[in-house]
């Protein structure tokens, strides 16, 4: 009972092929991985450069912010509340003080004596 060793391993080299039909040779291999690393590192760089940037904004946000001082004088601010529409004409300005009324009696002098009332 002999038996063809190329017969034996013919389904192992059909595997096999199958296999190395998928992943290339050994240079697209190479490739691939080196695109790979290569994208991994620039993704490191990216990060790594991001974080420095924000350590960096931070660090002087921190610095200069306490320090700042206006350079300006403030204007008084108005004590009464303007009416932005009164301003822009939209409505009459209504005067902040109510107007004194008009009595509608006349007022009698103290000397004198007011009429007495007839029914």
């Amino acid at each position: 009972m002999a038996t063809k060793p190329a017969e034996d391993l013919a389904p192992v080299k059909r595997e096999r092929a199958r296999y190395l039909a998928l992943a290339g040779n050994r240079s697209q291999t190479m490739q691939r991985l080196q695109i790979g690393l290569v994208g991994l590192a620039a993704m490191v760089l990216l990060v790594s450069l991001a974080s420095i940037i924000s350590n960096s904004a931070q660090e002087n946000e921190a610095r200069v912010v306490p320090e700042a001082a206006p350079t300006v004088v403030p204007a008084p601010q108005p004590t009464t509340a303007r009416d932005p529409l009164a301003d822009a004409g939209v409505v009459p300005e209504v005067p902040d003080q109510p107007l004194p009324q008009t009595p509608a009696e006349p007022q009698v002098p103290l000397g004198e004596v007011a009429p007495a009332f007839q029914p």
